[in-house]
């Protein structure tokens, strides 16, 4: 678009009082200033990107630093490209001054240094989200644009002061506000930044130490706030960055993750992870759920998990019998007190499989010392070492004292050995032992994704120690070559009469380190891609986080010993009950400083909906979280027959050229079923939370079950609805 040419604003004949030269002139000027400015820095972006790839790549810090940088710029540059002036969110006007300060996704300054935009996650930036009537934080005025095709098609004036009226349309913003809730939905979940209201702003911005838990019923915007908690998170406080550790956010389920996954992006933050819990471990993919609910329940305590601890020392214990170690030299005696000895050489928290080597090591050391001591034949260290690797029966003897261990066999030995369980978890009773045990023992379930991953955490990769030797072999080989290339370069200026200083020179500096780290090639070393979801992280941000088991929370805290998490959720959707305060629960599963937030309005539903809502959860929990909704559909909700789904939903398509449907039920109906386009899904109550749509169809509502998990999954399925609800039944 060229700036001075094209209007930024592109608003429809309705509107035609918004476009009046006196309310938008200033902002025409701003944009065009805002696009000049874009296409330099782009420019210069590109520039410097190309010189950077373009440098020698360098070793050690200088490389690390040099790919730093190319990711940084990288990252800026396709934020800018992705966007044009639609960066810019809206502006305010401060009471003591009218110079209008635009807020954006990203800072941006030009060529002069005069700020065109400010960073909406800057505290400079707050009042634009968090001013209220009651509480203005010294603005007059506000303006929030609404984006479409990259110019602007409505924006609504907010005014603070009695002096703020002054070149703003102020058309009853708040009715315009509510009005935009209620647009059409789409596969991805909207562009909701610009509408960020105070309450959940103050939760975004909050401190990151400690758990903060953000409690919320449906609508009120837990996600939007965890989302872009993330964002702010990360470019406010620097104990979070990617250096150490960064961030991991976990949602509920892959069409959760499918929905939310422009939103970070479109905030400039590419970096953080995401993932589900059954992602964090690699048997999540094929695990079934828990068919019996007592097994499920036993499965779920994080006192099982902690047993896994047990488990493990269960084979780190040292031979209680000593032994003779036959070597071409001398015989070596290894007792009792050697083996003890070298166990103890394991470093703490080192996990099982890689302190293997540690042991091992010492236990070398121990037979090597020995043997000097008891023996006067001068053998190298290194000849003598190898000859004990290669003893079977020493290696045998220290294979049965330390094994390497694979997770799945060991939580598998629990579901499959009686005796081992009982000695693992001394506190269940025998029915509880028999009900845990299982004819395939890898028949992995949800239930034991925890179990696994404590199990993975705490035994570590059992093919390290095959790794680290074949890298050691590799380089020993490498340093061979690189030795006999030395000897040949230095004979061959000795050959052509290189003498004097220059031929010292030479040879000092092949025979130096730095030439002989130079000379290896790192493509020819084993290598392994790293688990990027195994941590440490420095935060954690976790969404219906109401599901977790005490044994799933174990899961999360493994990865952020700081304990610093958001926590998003409502104790009303828990499919199992929730009797406890969020206080209570976490405590209980490890957390120690926890902070409470509450949001109470409902921005999604409307009124019409939480209507028939509201008392289906009351029935099951009279003291639920239930949010105010702020804003009316004029649609009612209807309630027909099954035989109906299909002219209901086909109806509704002619009808509506945007917007997404869903139809709910108690198992996922084929969406050819529909006989209609993608822009219909299916899915179960489960599966639906966190997503939103413009029509919903619950089918046969009652057969979601009883108790608790009935009426929170009709309640959660029945508040996906942004505009529309029809609630069909066989009967």
């Amino acid at each position: 678009m060229n700036p001075l040419t094209t209007s930024a604003f592109d608003l429809p004949e309705r509107l035609f009082p918004k476009a009046d030269p006196t309310l938008i002139a200033g902002d025409e000027r701003h944009f065009a200033a805002i696009a000049e400015c874009l296409e330099e820095s782009i420019a210069e972006l590109t520039d410097r990107l190309d010189a950077e790839r373009r440098a020698p790549g360098g070793t050690g810090r200088q490389a690390m630093d040099r790919d730093m940088e190319i990711h940084r710029l990288t990252a800026r540059l396709r934020a800018l490209r992705r966007f044009g002036l639609d960066l810019c969110l809206g502006r305010m006007v401060g009471a003591d001054d009218p110079e209008p300060v635009y807020v954006g996704r990203l800072g941006l300054k030009d060529s002069t240094g005069r700020r065109l935009l400010l960073d909406w996650r800057s505290p400079a930036a707050e009042p634009f989200f968090g001013a209220t009537h009651a509480d203005p934080m010294g603005l007059a005025s506000r303006r929030r644009y609404r984006w479409t095709r990259g110019r602007i098609s409505d924006y609504w004036d907010e005014v603070f002061t009695a002096d703020g009226f002054a070149g703003h349309a102020a058309l009853d913003d708040q009715s315009a506000f509510i009005a935009s809730l209620g647009s059409n939905r789409s596969p991805r979940m909207r562009d909701v930044l610009g509408t960020i209201q105070a309450d959940q702003d103050a939760v975004i911005r909050a401190g990151s130490r400690g758990a903060l838990v953000v409690d919320g019923g449906p609508g009120t915007g837990k996600t939007v706030v965890a989302l872009h908690r993330s964002a702010y998170l990360l470019y406010s406080d620097p104990r979070l960055g990617h250096r150490r550790g960064g961030v991991l956010f976990v949602g509920p389920s892959r069409p959760y993750l499918s929905y939310v996954a422009d939103v970070l992006p479109s905030l400039g933050e590419e970096g953080v992870q995401t993932c589900t819990l059954r992602d964090l471990v690699a048997e999540g993919a094929v695990a079934e759920a828990e068919a019996d609910p007592e097994v499920a329940r036993l499965k779920s305590s994080a006192d099982l998990v902690h047993a896994i601890e047990k488990a493990v020392a269960f084979y780190e214990e040292p031979a209680a019998k000593g032994m003779t170690v036959a070597t071409p030299w001398s015989d070596i005696r290894l007792t009792a007190h050697d083996w003890a000895a070298a166990f103890e050489a394991a470093e703490p928290g080192t996990p099982h499989n890689e302190a293997r080597d540690q042991v091992l090591e010492e236990l070398l050391t121990i037979l090597v010392d020995k043997h000097v001591e008891e023996d006067a034949d001068d053998v190298p260290p290194d000849l003598l070492r190898k000859s004990l690797l290669g003893n079977r029966e020493l290696i045998t003897a220290f294979d049965r004292a330390w094994p390497l261990l694979e997770a799945a066999d060991l939580v598998g030995d629990l579901w499959s050995v009686p005796a081992y369980l009982r000695m693992c978890a001394p506190w269940l009773g025998r029915d509880d032992v028999r009900k845990l045990q299982r004819e395939d023992p890898r028949a992995w379930t949800v239930s034991d994704l925890p179990l696994l991953d404590a199990a993975r955490q705490r035994l570590g990769d059992p093919e390290a120690s095959r790794r680290r030797r074949r890298h050691e072999a590799a380089l020993a080989a490498q340093r061979e070559r690189t030795a006999q290339v030395v000897d040949n370069l230095i004979q061959a200026a000795a050959d052509s009469g290189a003498d004097g200083d220059d031929g010292e020179g030479l040879v000092t500096m092949l025979r130096g380190e730095d030439a002989k780290v130079s000379l290896v090639d790192d493509s020819e070393l084993p290598t392994v891609e790293p688990d990027l979801l195994a941590g440490p992280f420095a935060h954690v941000v976790v969404d219906e986080a109401q599901e977790l088991t005490d044994a799933e929370w174990q899961m999360l805290l493994l990865r952020c010993p700081s304990r610093s998490f958001t926590i998003v959720g409502d104790r009303a959707q828990a499919r199992h009950g929730f009797t406890e305060s969020w206080q209570e629960r976490l405590e209980r599963v490890g957390f120690d400083r926890i902070t409470l937030a509450s949001l109470n309005v409902n921005y999604r539903t409307p009124e019409e909906i939480m209507a028939e809502a509201e008392p289906v959860i009351r029935a099951a929990l009279p003291d639920a979280n239930v949010p105010v909704s702020i804003r009316s559909g004029g649609v009612p909700v209807v309630h027909g027959s099954v035989s109906e789904r299909d002219a209901i939903l086909d109806s509704w398509l002619s009808e509506h050229a945007d917007g997404i449907a869903c139809v709910i039920g108690a198992g996922v109906i084929e969406e050819g079923a529909f006989r209609s386009s993608s822009r219909v899904r299916s899915l179960t109550p489960e599966l639906s939370k966190g997503l939103e749509f413009d029509l919903v169809v619950l089918v046969d509502p009652e057969k979601f079950g009883e108790g608790i998990e009935g009426a929170v999954d009709r309640y959660v399925a029945m508040t996906r609805a942004t505009r529309q609800l029809v609630v069909l039944t066989s009967s």
